[in-house]
């Protein structure tokens, strides 16, 4: 493993062990050139995923990519980040368990709309507002319109 400190590919593994959830392996690691300490998660890939874009592009699925999209829309929310990974890795099951390598772009981004949907109602609008393009502040009101049930509570399906 490559030191992000120095570039050094002579690392060594100085503790293992499960993540929380226990779809990872936690390494701590040392770099023998510089003296950096960090870390590693190694996870276990199903199959490779290739997502295919709007465009027909197709495009290795990038799971980190997804997290990161997942934390702009959690930005400054009080959200636990165990749940985050939790809910990230519980969609990279899900897609790897339908069965396809190839996924269409849209089922990816409905899922994670469901799982911020379930964790945070806040982060949900926010991922929202970007994967389906709002361009008015009446996108917003129509979305949020959709989502009120007949008290004014926000429904979730």
């Amino acid at each position: 493993m490559r030191c992000p400190f120095c570039g050094n590919e002579d690392t060594q593994v100085k503790d293992s062990r499960p993540s929380e959830d226990g779809t990872a392996i936690r390494r701590r690691r040392l770099c023998s050139a510089c003296g950096a300490r960090f870390t590693t998660f190694e996870r276990v890939q199903l199959r490779e995923l290739t997502v295919v874009k709007k465009s027909g592009r197709r495009v290795p699925f990038d799971r980190e990519k997804m997290m990161r999209s997942v934390s702009m829309a959690l930005r400054k929310r009080p959200v636990d980040p165990d749940r985050v990974d939790q809910m990230v890795t519980g969609i990279q099951r899900r897609l790897e368990s339908l069965g396809e390598n190839e996924i269409p772009s849209d089922v990816v981004g409905e899922l994670v709309m469901e799982g911020l949907a379930n964790l945070d109602s806040v982060a949900y609008v926010r991922f929202a507002s970007v994967y389906k393009n709002f361009r008015e502040t009446k996108d917003f009101e129509s979305f949020l319109g959709n989502l009120a049930g007949p008290d004014g509570d926000i429904e979730r399906d």
